[in-house]
């Protein structure tokens, strides 16, 4: 049984049928008037935290990037602290709703129905509903014990209870995508080669391309699965339009969110870019709803031509990393926006094939010697965000991996058991190597 990639060059029917009832403008390409400037890339002090002023109702497009998180991001401020965490902990959910358990008949999805989830993983009081579960396919067949299907339930699409709204200052359409599993997702990521997103049918736009295992799982369909009804880019775009319809009549601000980690993070900023791209972010006279992406250890996701239609098109990305995190550095170790930098913004021949992170850097640093697969550990992340006295390395000018080193030499050798060996080991490799 194969896969088959969605095409983009005739729109499935229920693209068509939620583009004929959106007003589109600037469907020949002309970019919208509104042109930001490239979001900076800040390194975070949280231990020195400003008196909270306001409330998150009167300044959510603040904390949602509406000015590239100026001012908030150094020093870090406790509101968008707050809301890092807060939709962190939505994202740890998607993990821990997994099902991992090959003898159960849910295996490789979610555990839980959507009613119960937020409540089964201790956010039952996070002012959420969840409406729809997403399922994803890499456009790769990898037979489990489960049978050859390779559907999987990659997240899940919820909006903020009236209640909710009131305190966020808007109604929120929230995405939220897990990280890699399985094994099929592992290989699509490693497909590290760049390709034409051409997510808009009627503007291809070539320049702008991604890469290509993060586009399979995107935009790839398995009939055969029973829970899926579309690629993971179909379920994604009918629901989120079908959000925004319900609620736009109701006079009352909204805003889309989309959070990921790693992989996951990938899929967020494809979707927010795919989103803003087809316009169903606007309707009414250009009103425009805001599109905002946290990413949690996420790696680049397509090429500087990307990076510039994003911002073009107001997608505000904050990317929380830690800085000895390596799936933060992929792909393009080598030919990144850094490398292009150096040609001092030359288009050289190689010029679109570079990568390039979009959006703006909230930098952690942690390592653990006995641990280091923590660097990617989105637990981890949440947990030092939520005591930011505890991330002071590059304020007091420390180098941790130097503390490591001495740590170790000062320590004396013992012989590990060949089983933590292998794990830690293991643990490494997928850090290094799976996003």
């Amino acid at each position: 049984m194969a896969s088959a990639a969605v095409s983009t060059q005739n729109p499935p029917p229920i693209l068509q049928r939620i583009s004929s009832s959106w007003s589109r403008p600037g469907m020949s390409g002309v970019a919208p008037p509104r042109l930001p400037s490239a979001a900076p890339t800040l390194r975070s002090r949280p231990a020195r935290l400003p008196e909270v002023k306001g409330c998150l109702a009167g300044m959510w497009r603040k904390i949602q990037g509406a000015d590239d998180w100026s001012d908030l991001v150094e020093p870090l401020h406790p509101l968008l602290r707050e809301e890092v965490v807060r939709y962190g902990e939505l994202v740890a959910a998607c993990y821990k709703a997994f099902d991992l358990d090959p003898r159960s008949k849910r295996y490789l999805n979610c555990k839980y129905g959507r009613s119960r989830l937020l409540q089964e993983v201790g956010l039952d009081s996070c002012g959420y509903e969840i409406t729809k579960y997403i399922y994803a396919t890499p456009d790769i067949i990898i037979p489990t014990q489960s049978g050859s299907c390779c559907g999987r339930w990659i997240g899940y699409v919820a909006v903020s209870s009236d209640e909710e709204a009131k305190r966020l200052g808007r109604r929120d359409v929230l995405v939220s995508f897990r990280g890699t599993v399985t094994g099929a997702e592992w290989i699509a990521n490693l497909m590290s080669s760049l390709t034409p997103a051409n997510l808009d049918p009627h503007d291809p736009r070539r320049d702008v391309k991604v890469e290509s295992g993060f586009l399979s799982l995107y935009t790839s369909d398995d009939s055969t699965c029973r829970f899926s009804q579309g690629s993971c880019r179909e379920q994604l775009l009918s629901e989120v339009a079908r959000l925004i319809n319900k609620h736009k009549e109701e006079e009352e601000e909204m805003s889309i969110t989309l959070a990921g980690h790693s992989m996951g993070s990938a899929l967020a900023l494809l979707l927010g870019y795919d989103l803003a791209e087809l316009g169903l972010n606007r309707f009414r006279l250009q009103r425009e709803v805001p599109i905002t992406v946290y990413s949690f250890g996420g790696p680049r996701v397509g090429n500087t031509g990307f990076k510039a239609r994003c911002e073009e098109l107001g997608v505000k990305v904050l990317r929380v990393v830690n800085v000895h995190d390596p799936v933060t550095k992929l792909p393009g170790l080598f030919l990144n926006e850094n490398l292009r930098a150096l040609a001092a913004g030359c288009d050289l021949p190689w010029s679109c094939s570079c990568y390039a992170h979009v959006g703006v850097e909230l930098a952690l640093d942690f390592f653990e010697v006995q641990n280091p697969a923590c660097v990617h550990d989105l637990e981890t992340y949440i947990g030092l965000l939520k005591r930011p006295k505890l991330v002071q390395i590059h304020k007091e000018g420390e180098d941790l991996l130097a503390k490591a080193r001495t740590f170790v030499s000062r320590k004396k050798p013992q012989p590990w058991p060949w089983q933590d060996v292998a794990r830690q080991v293991g643990h490494l490799v997928q850090s290094l190597s799976l996003i």
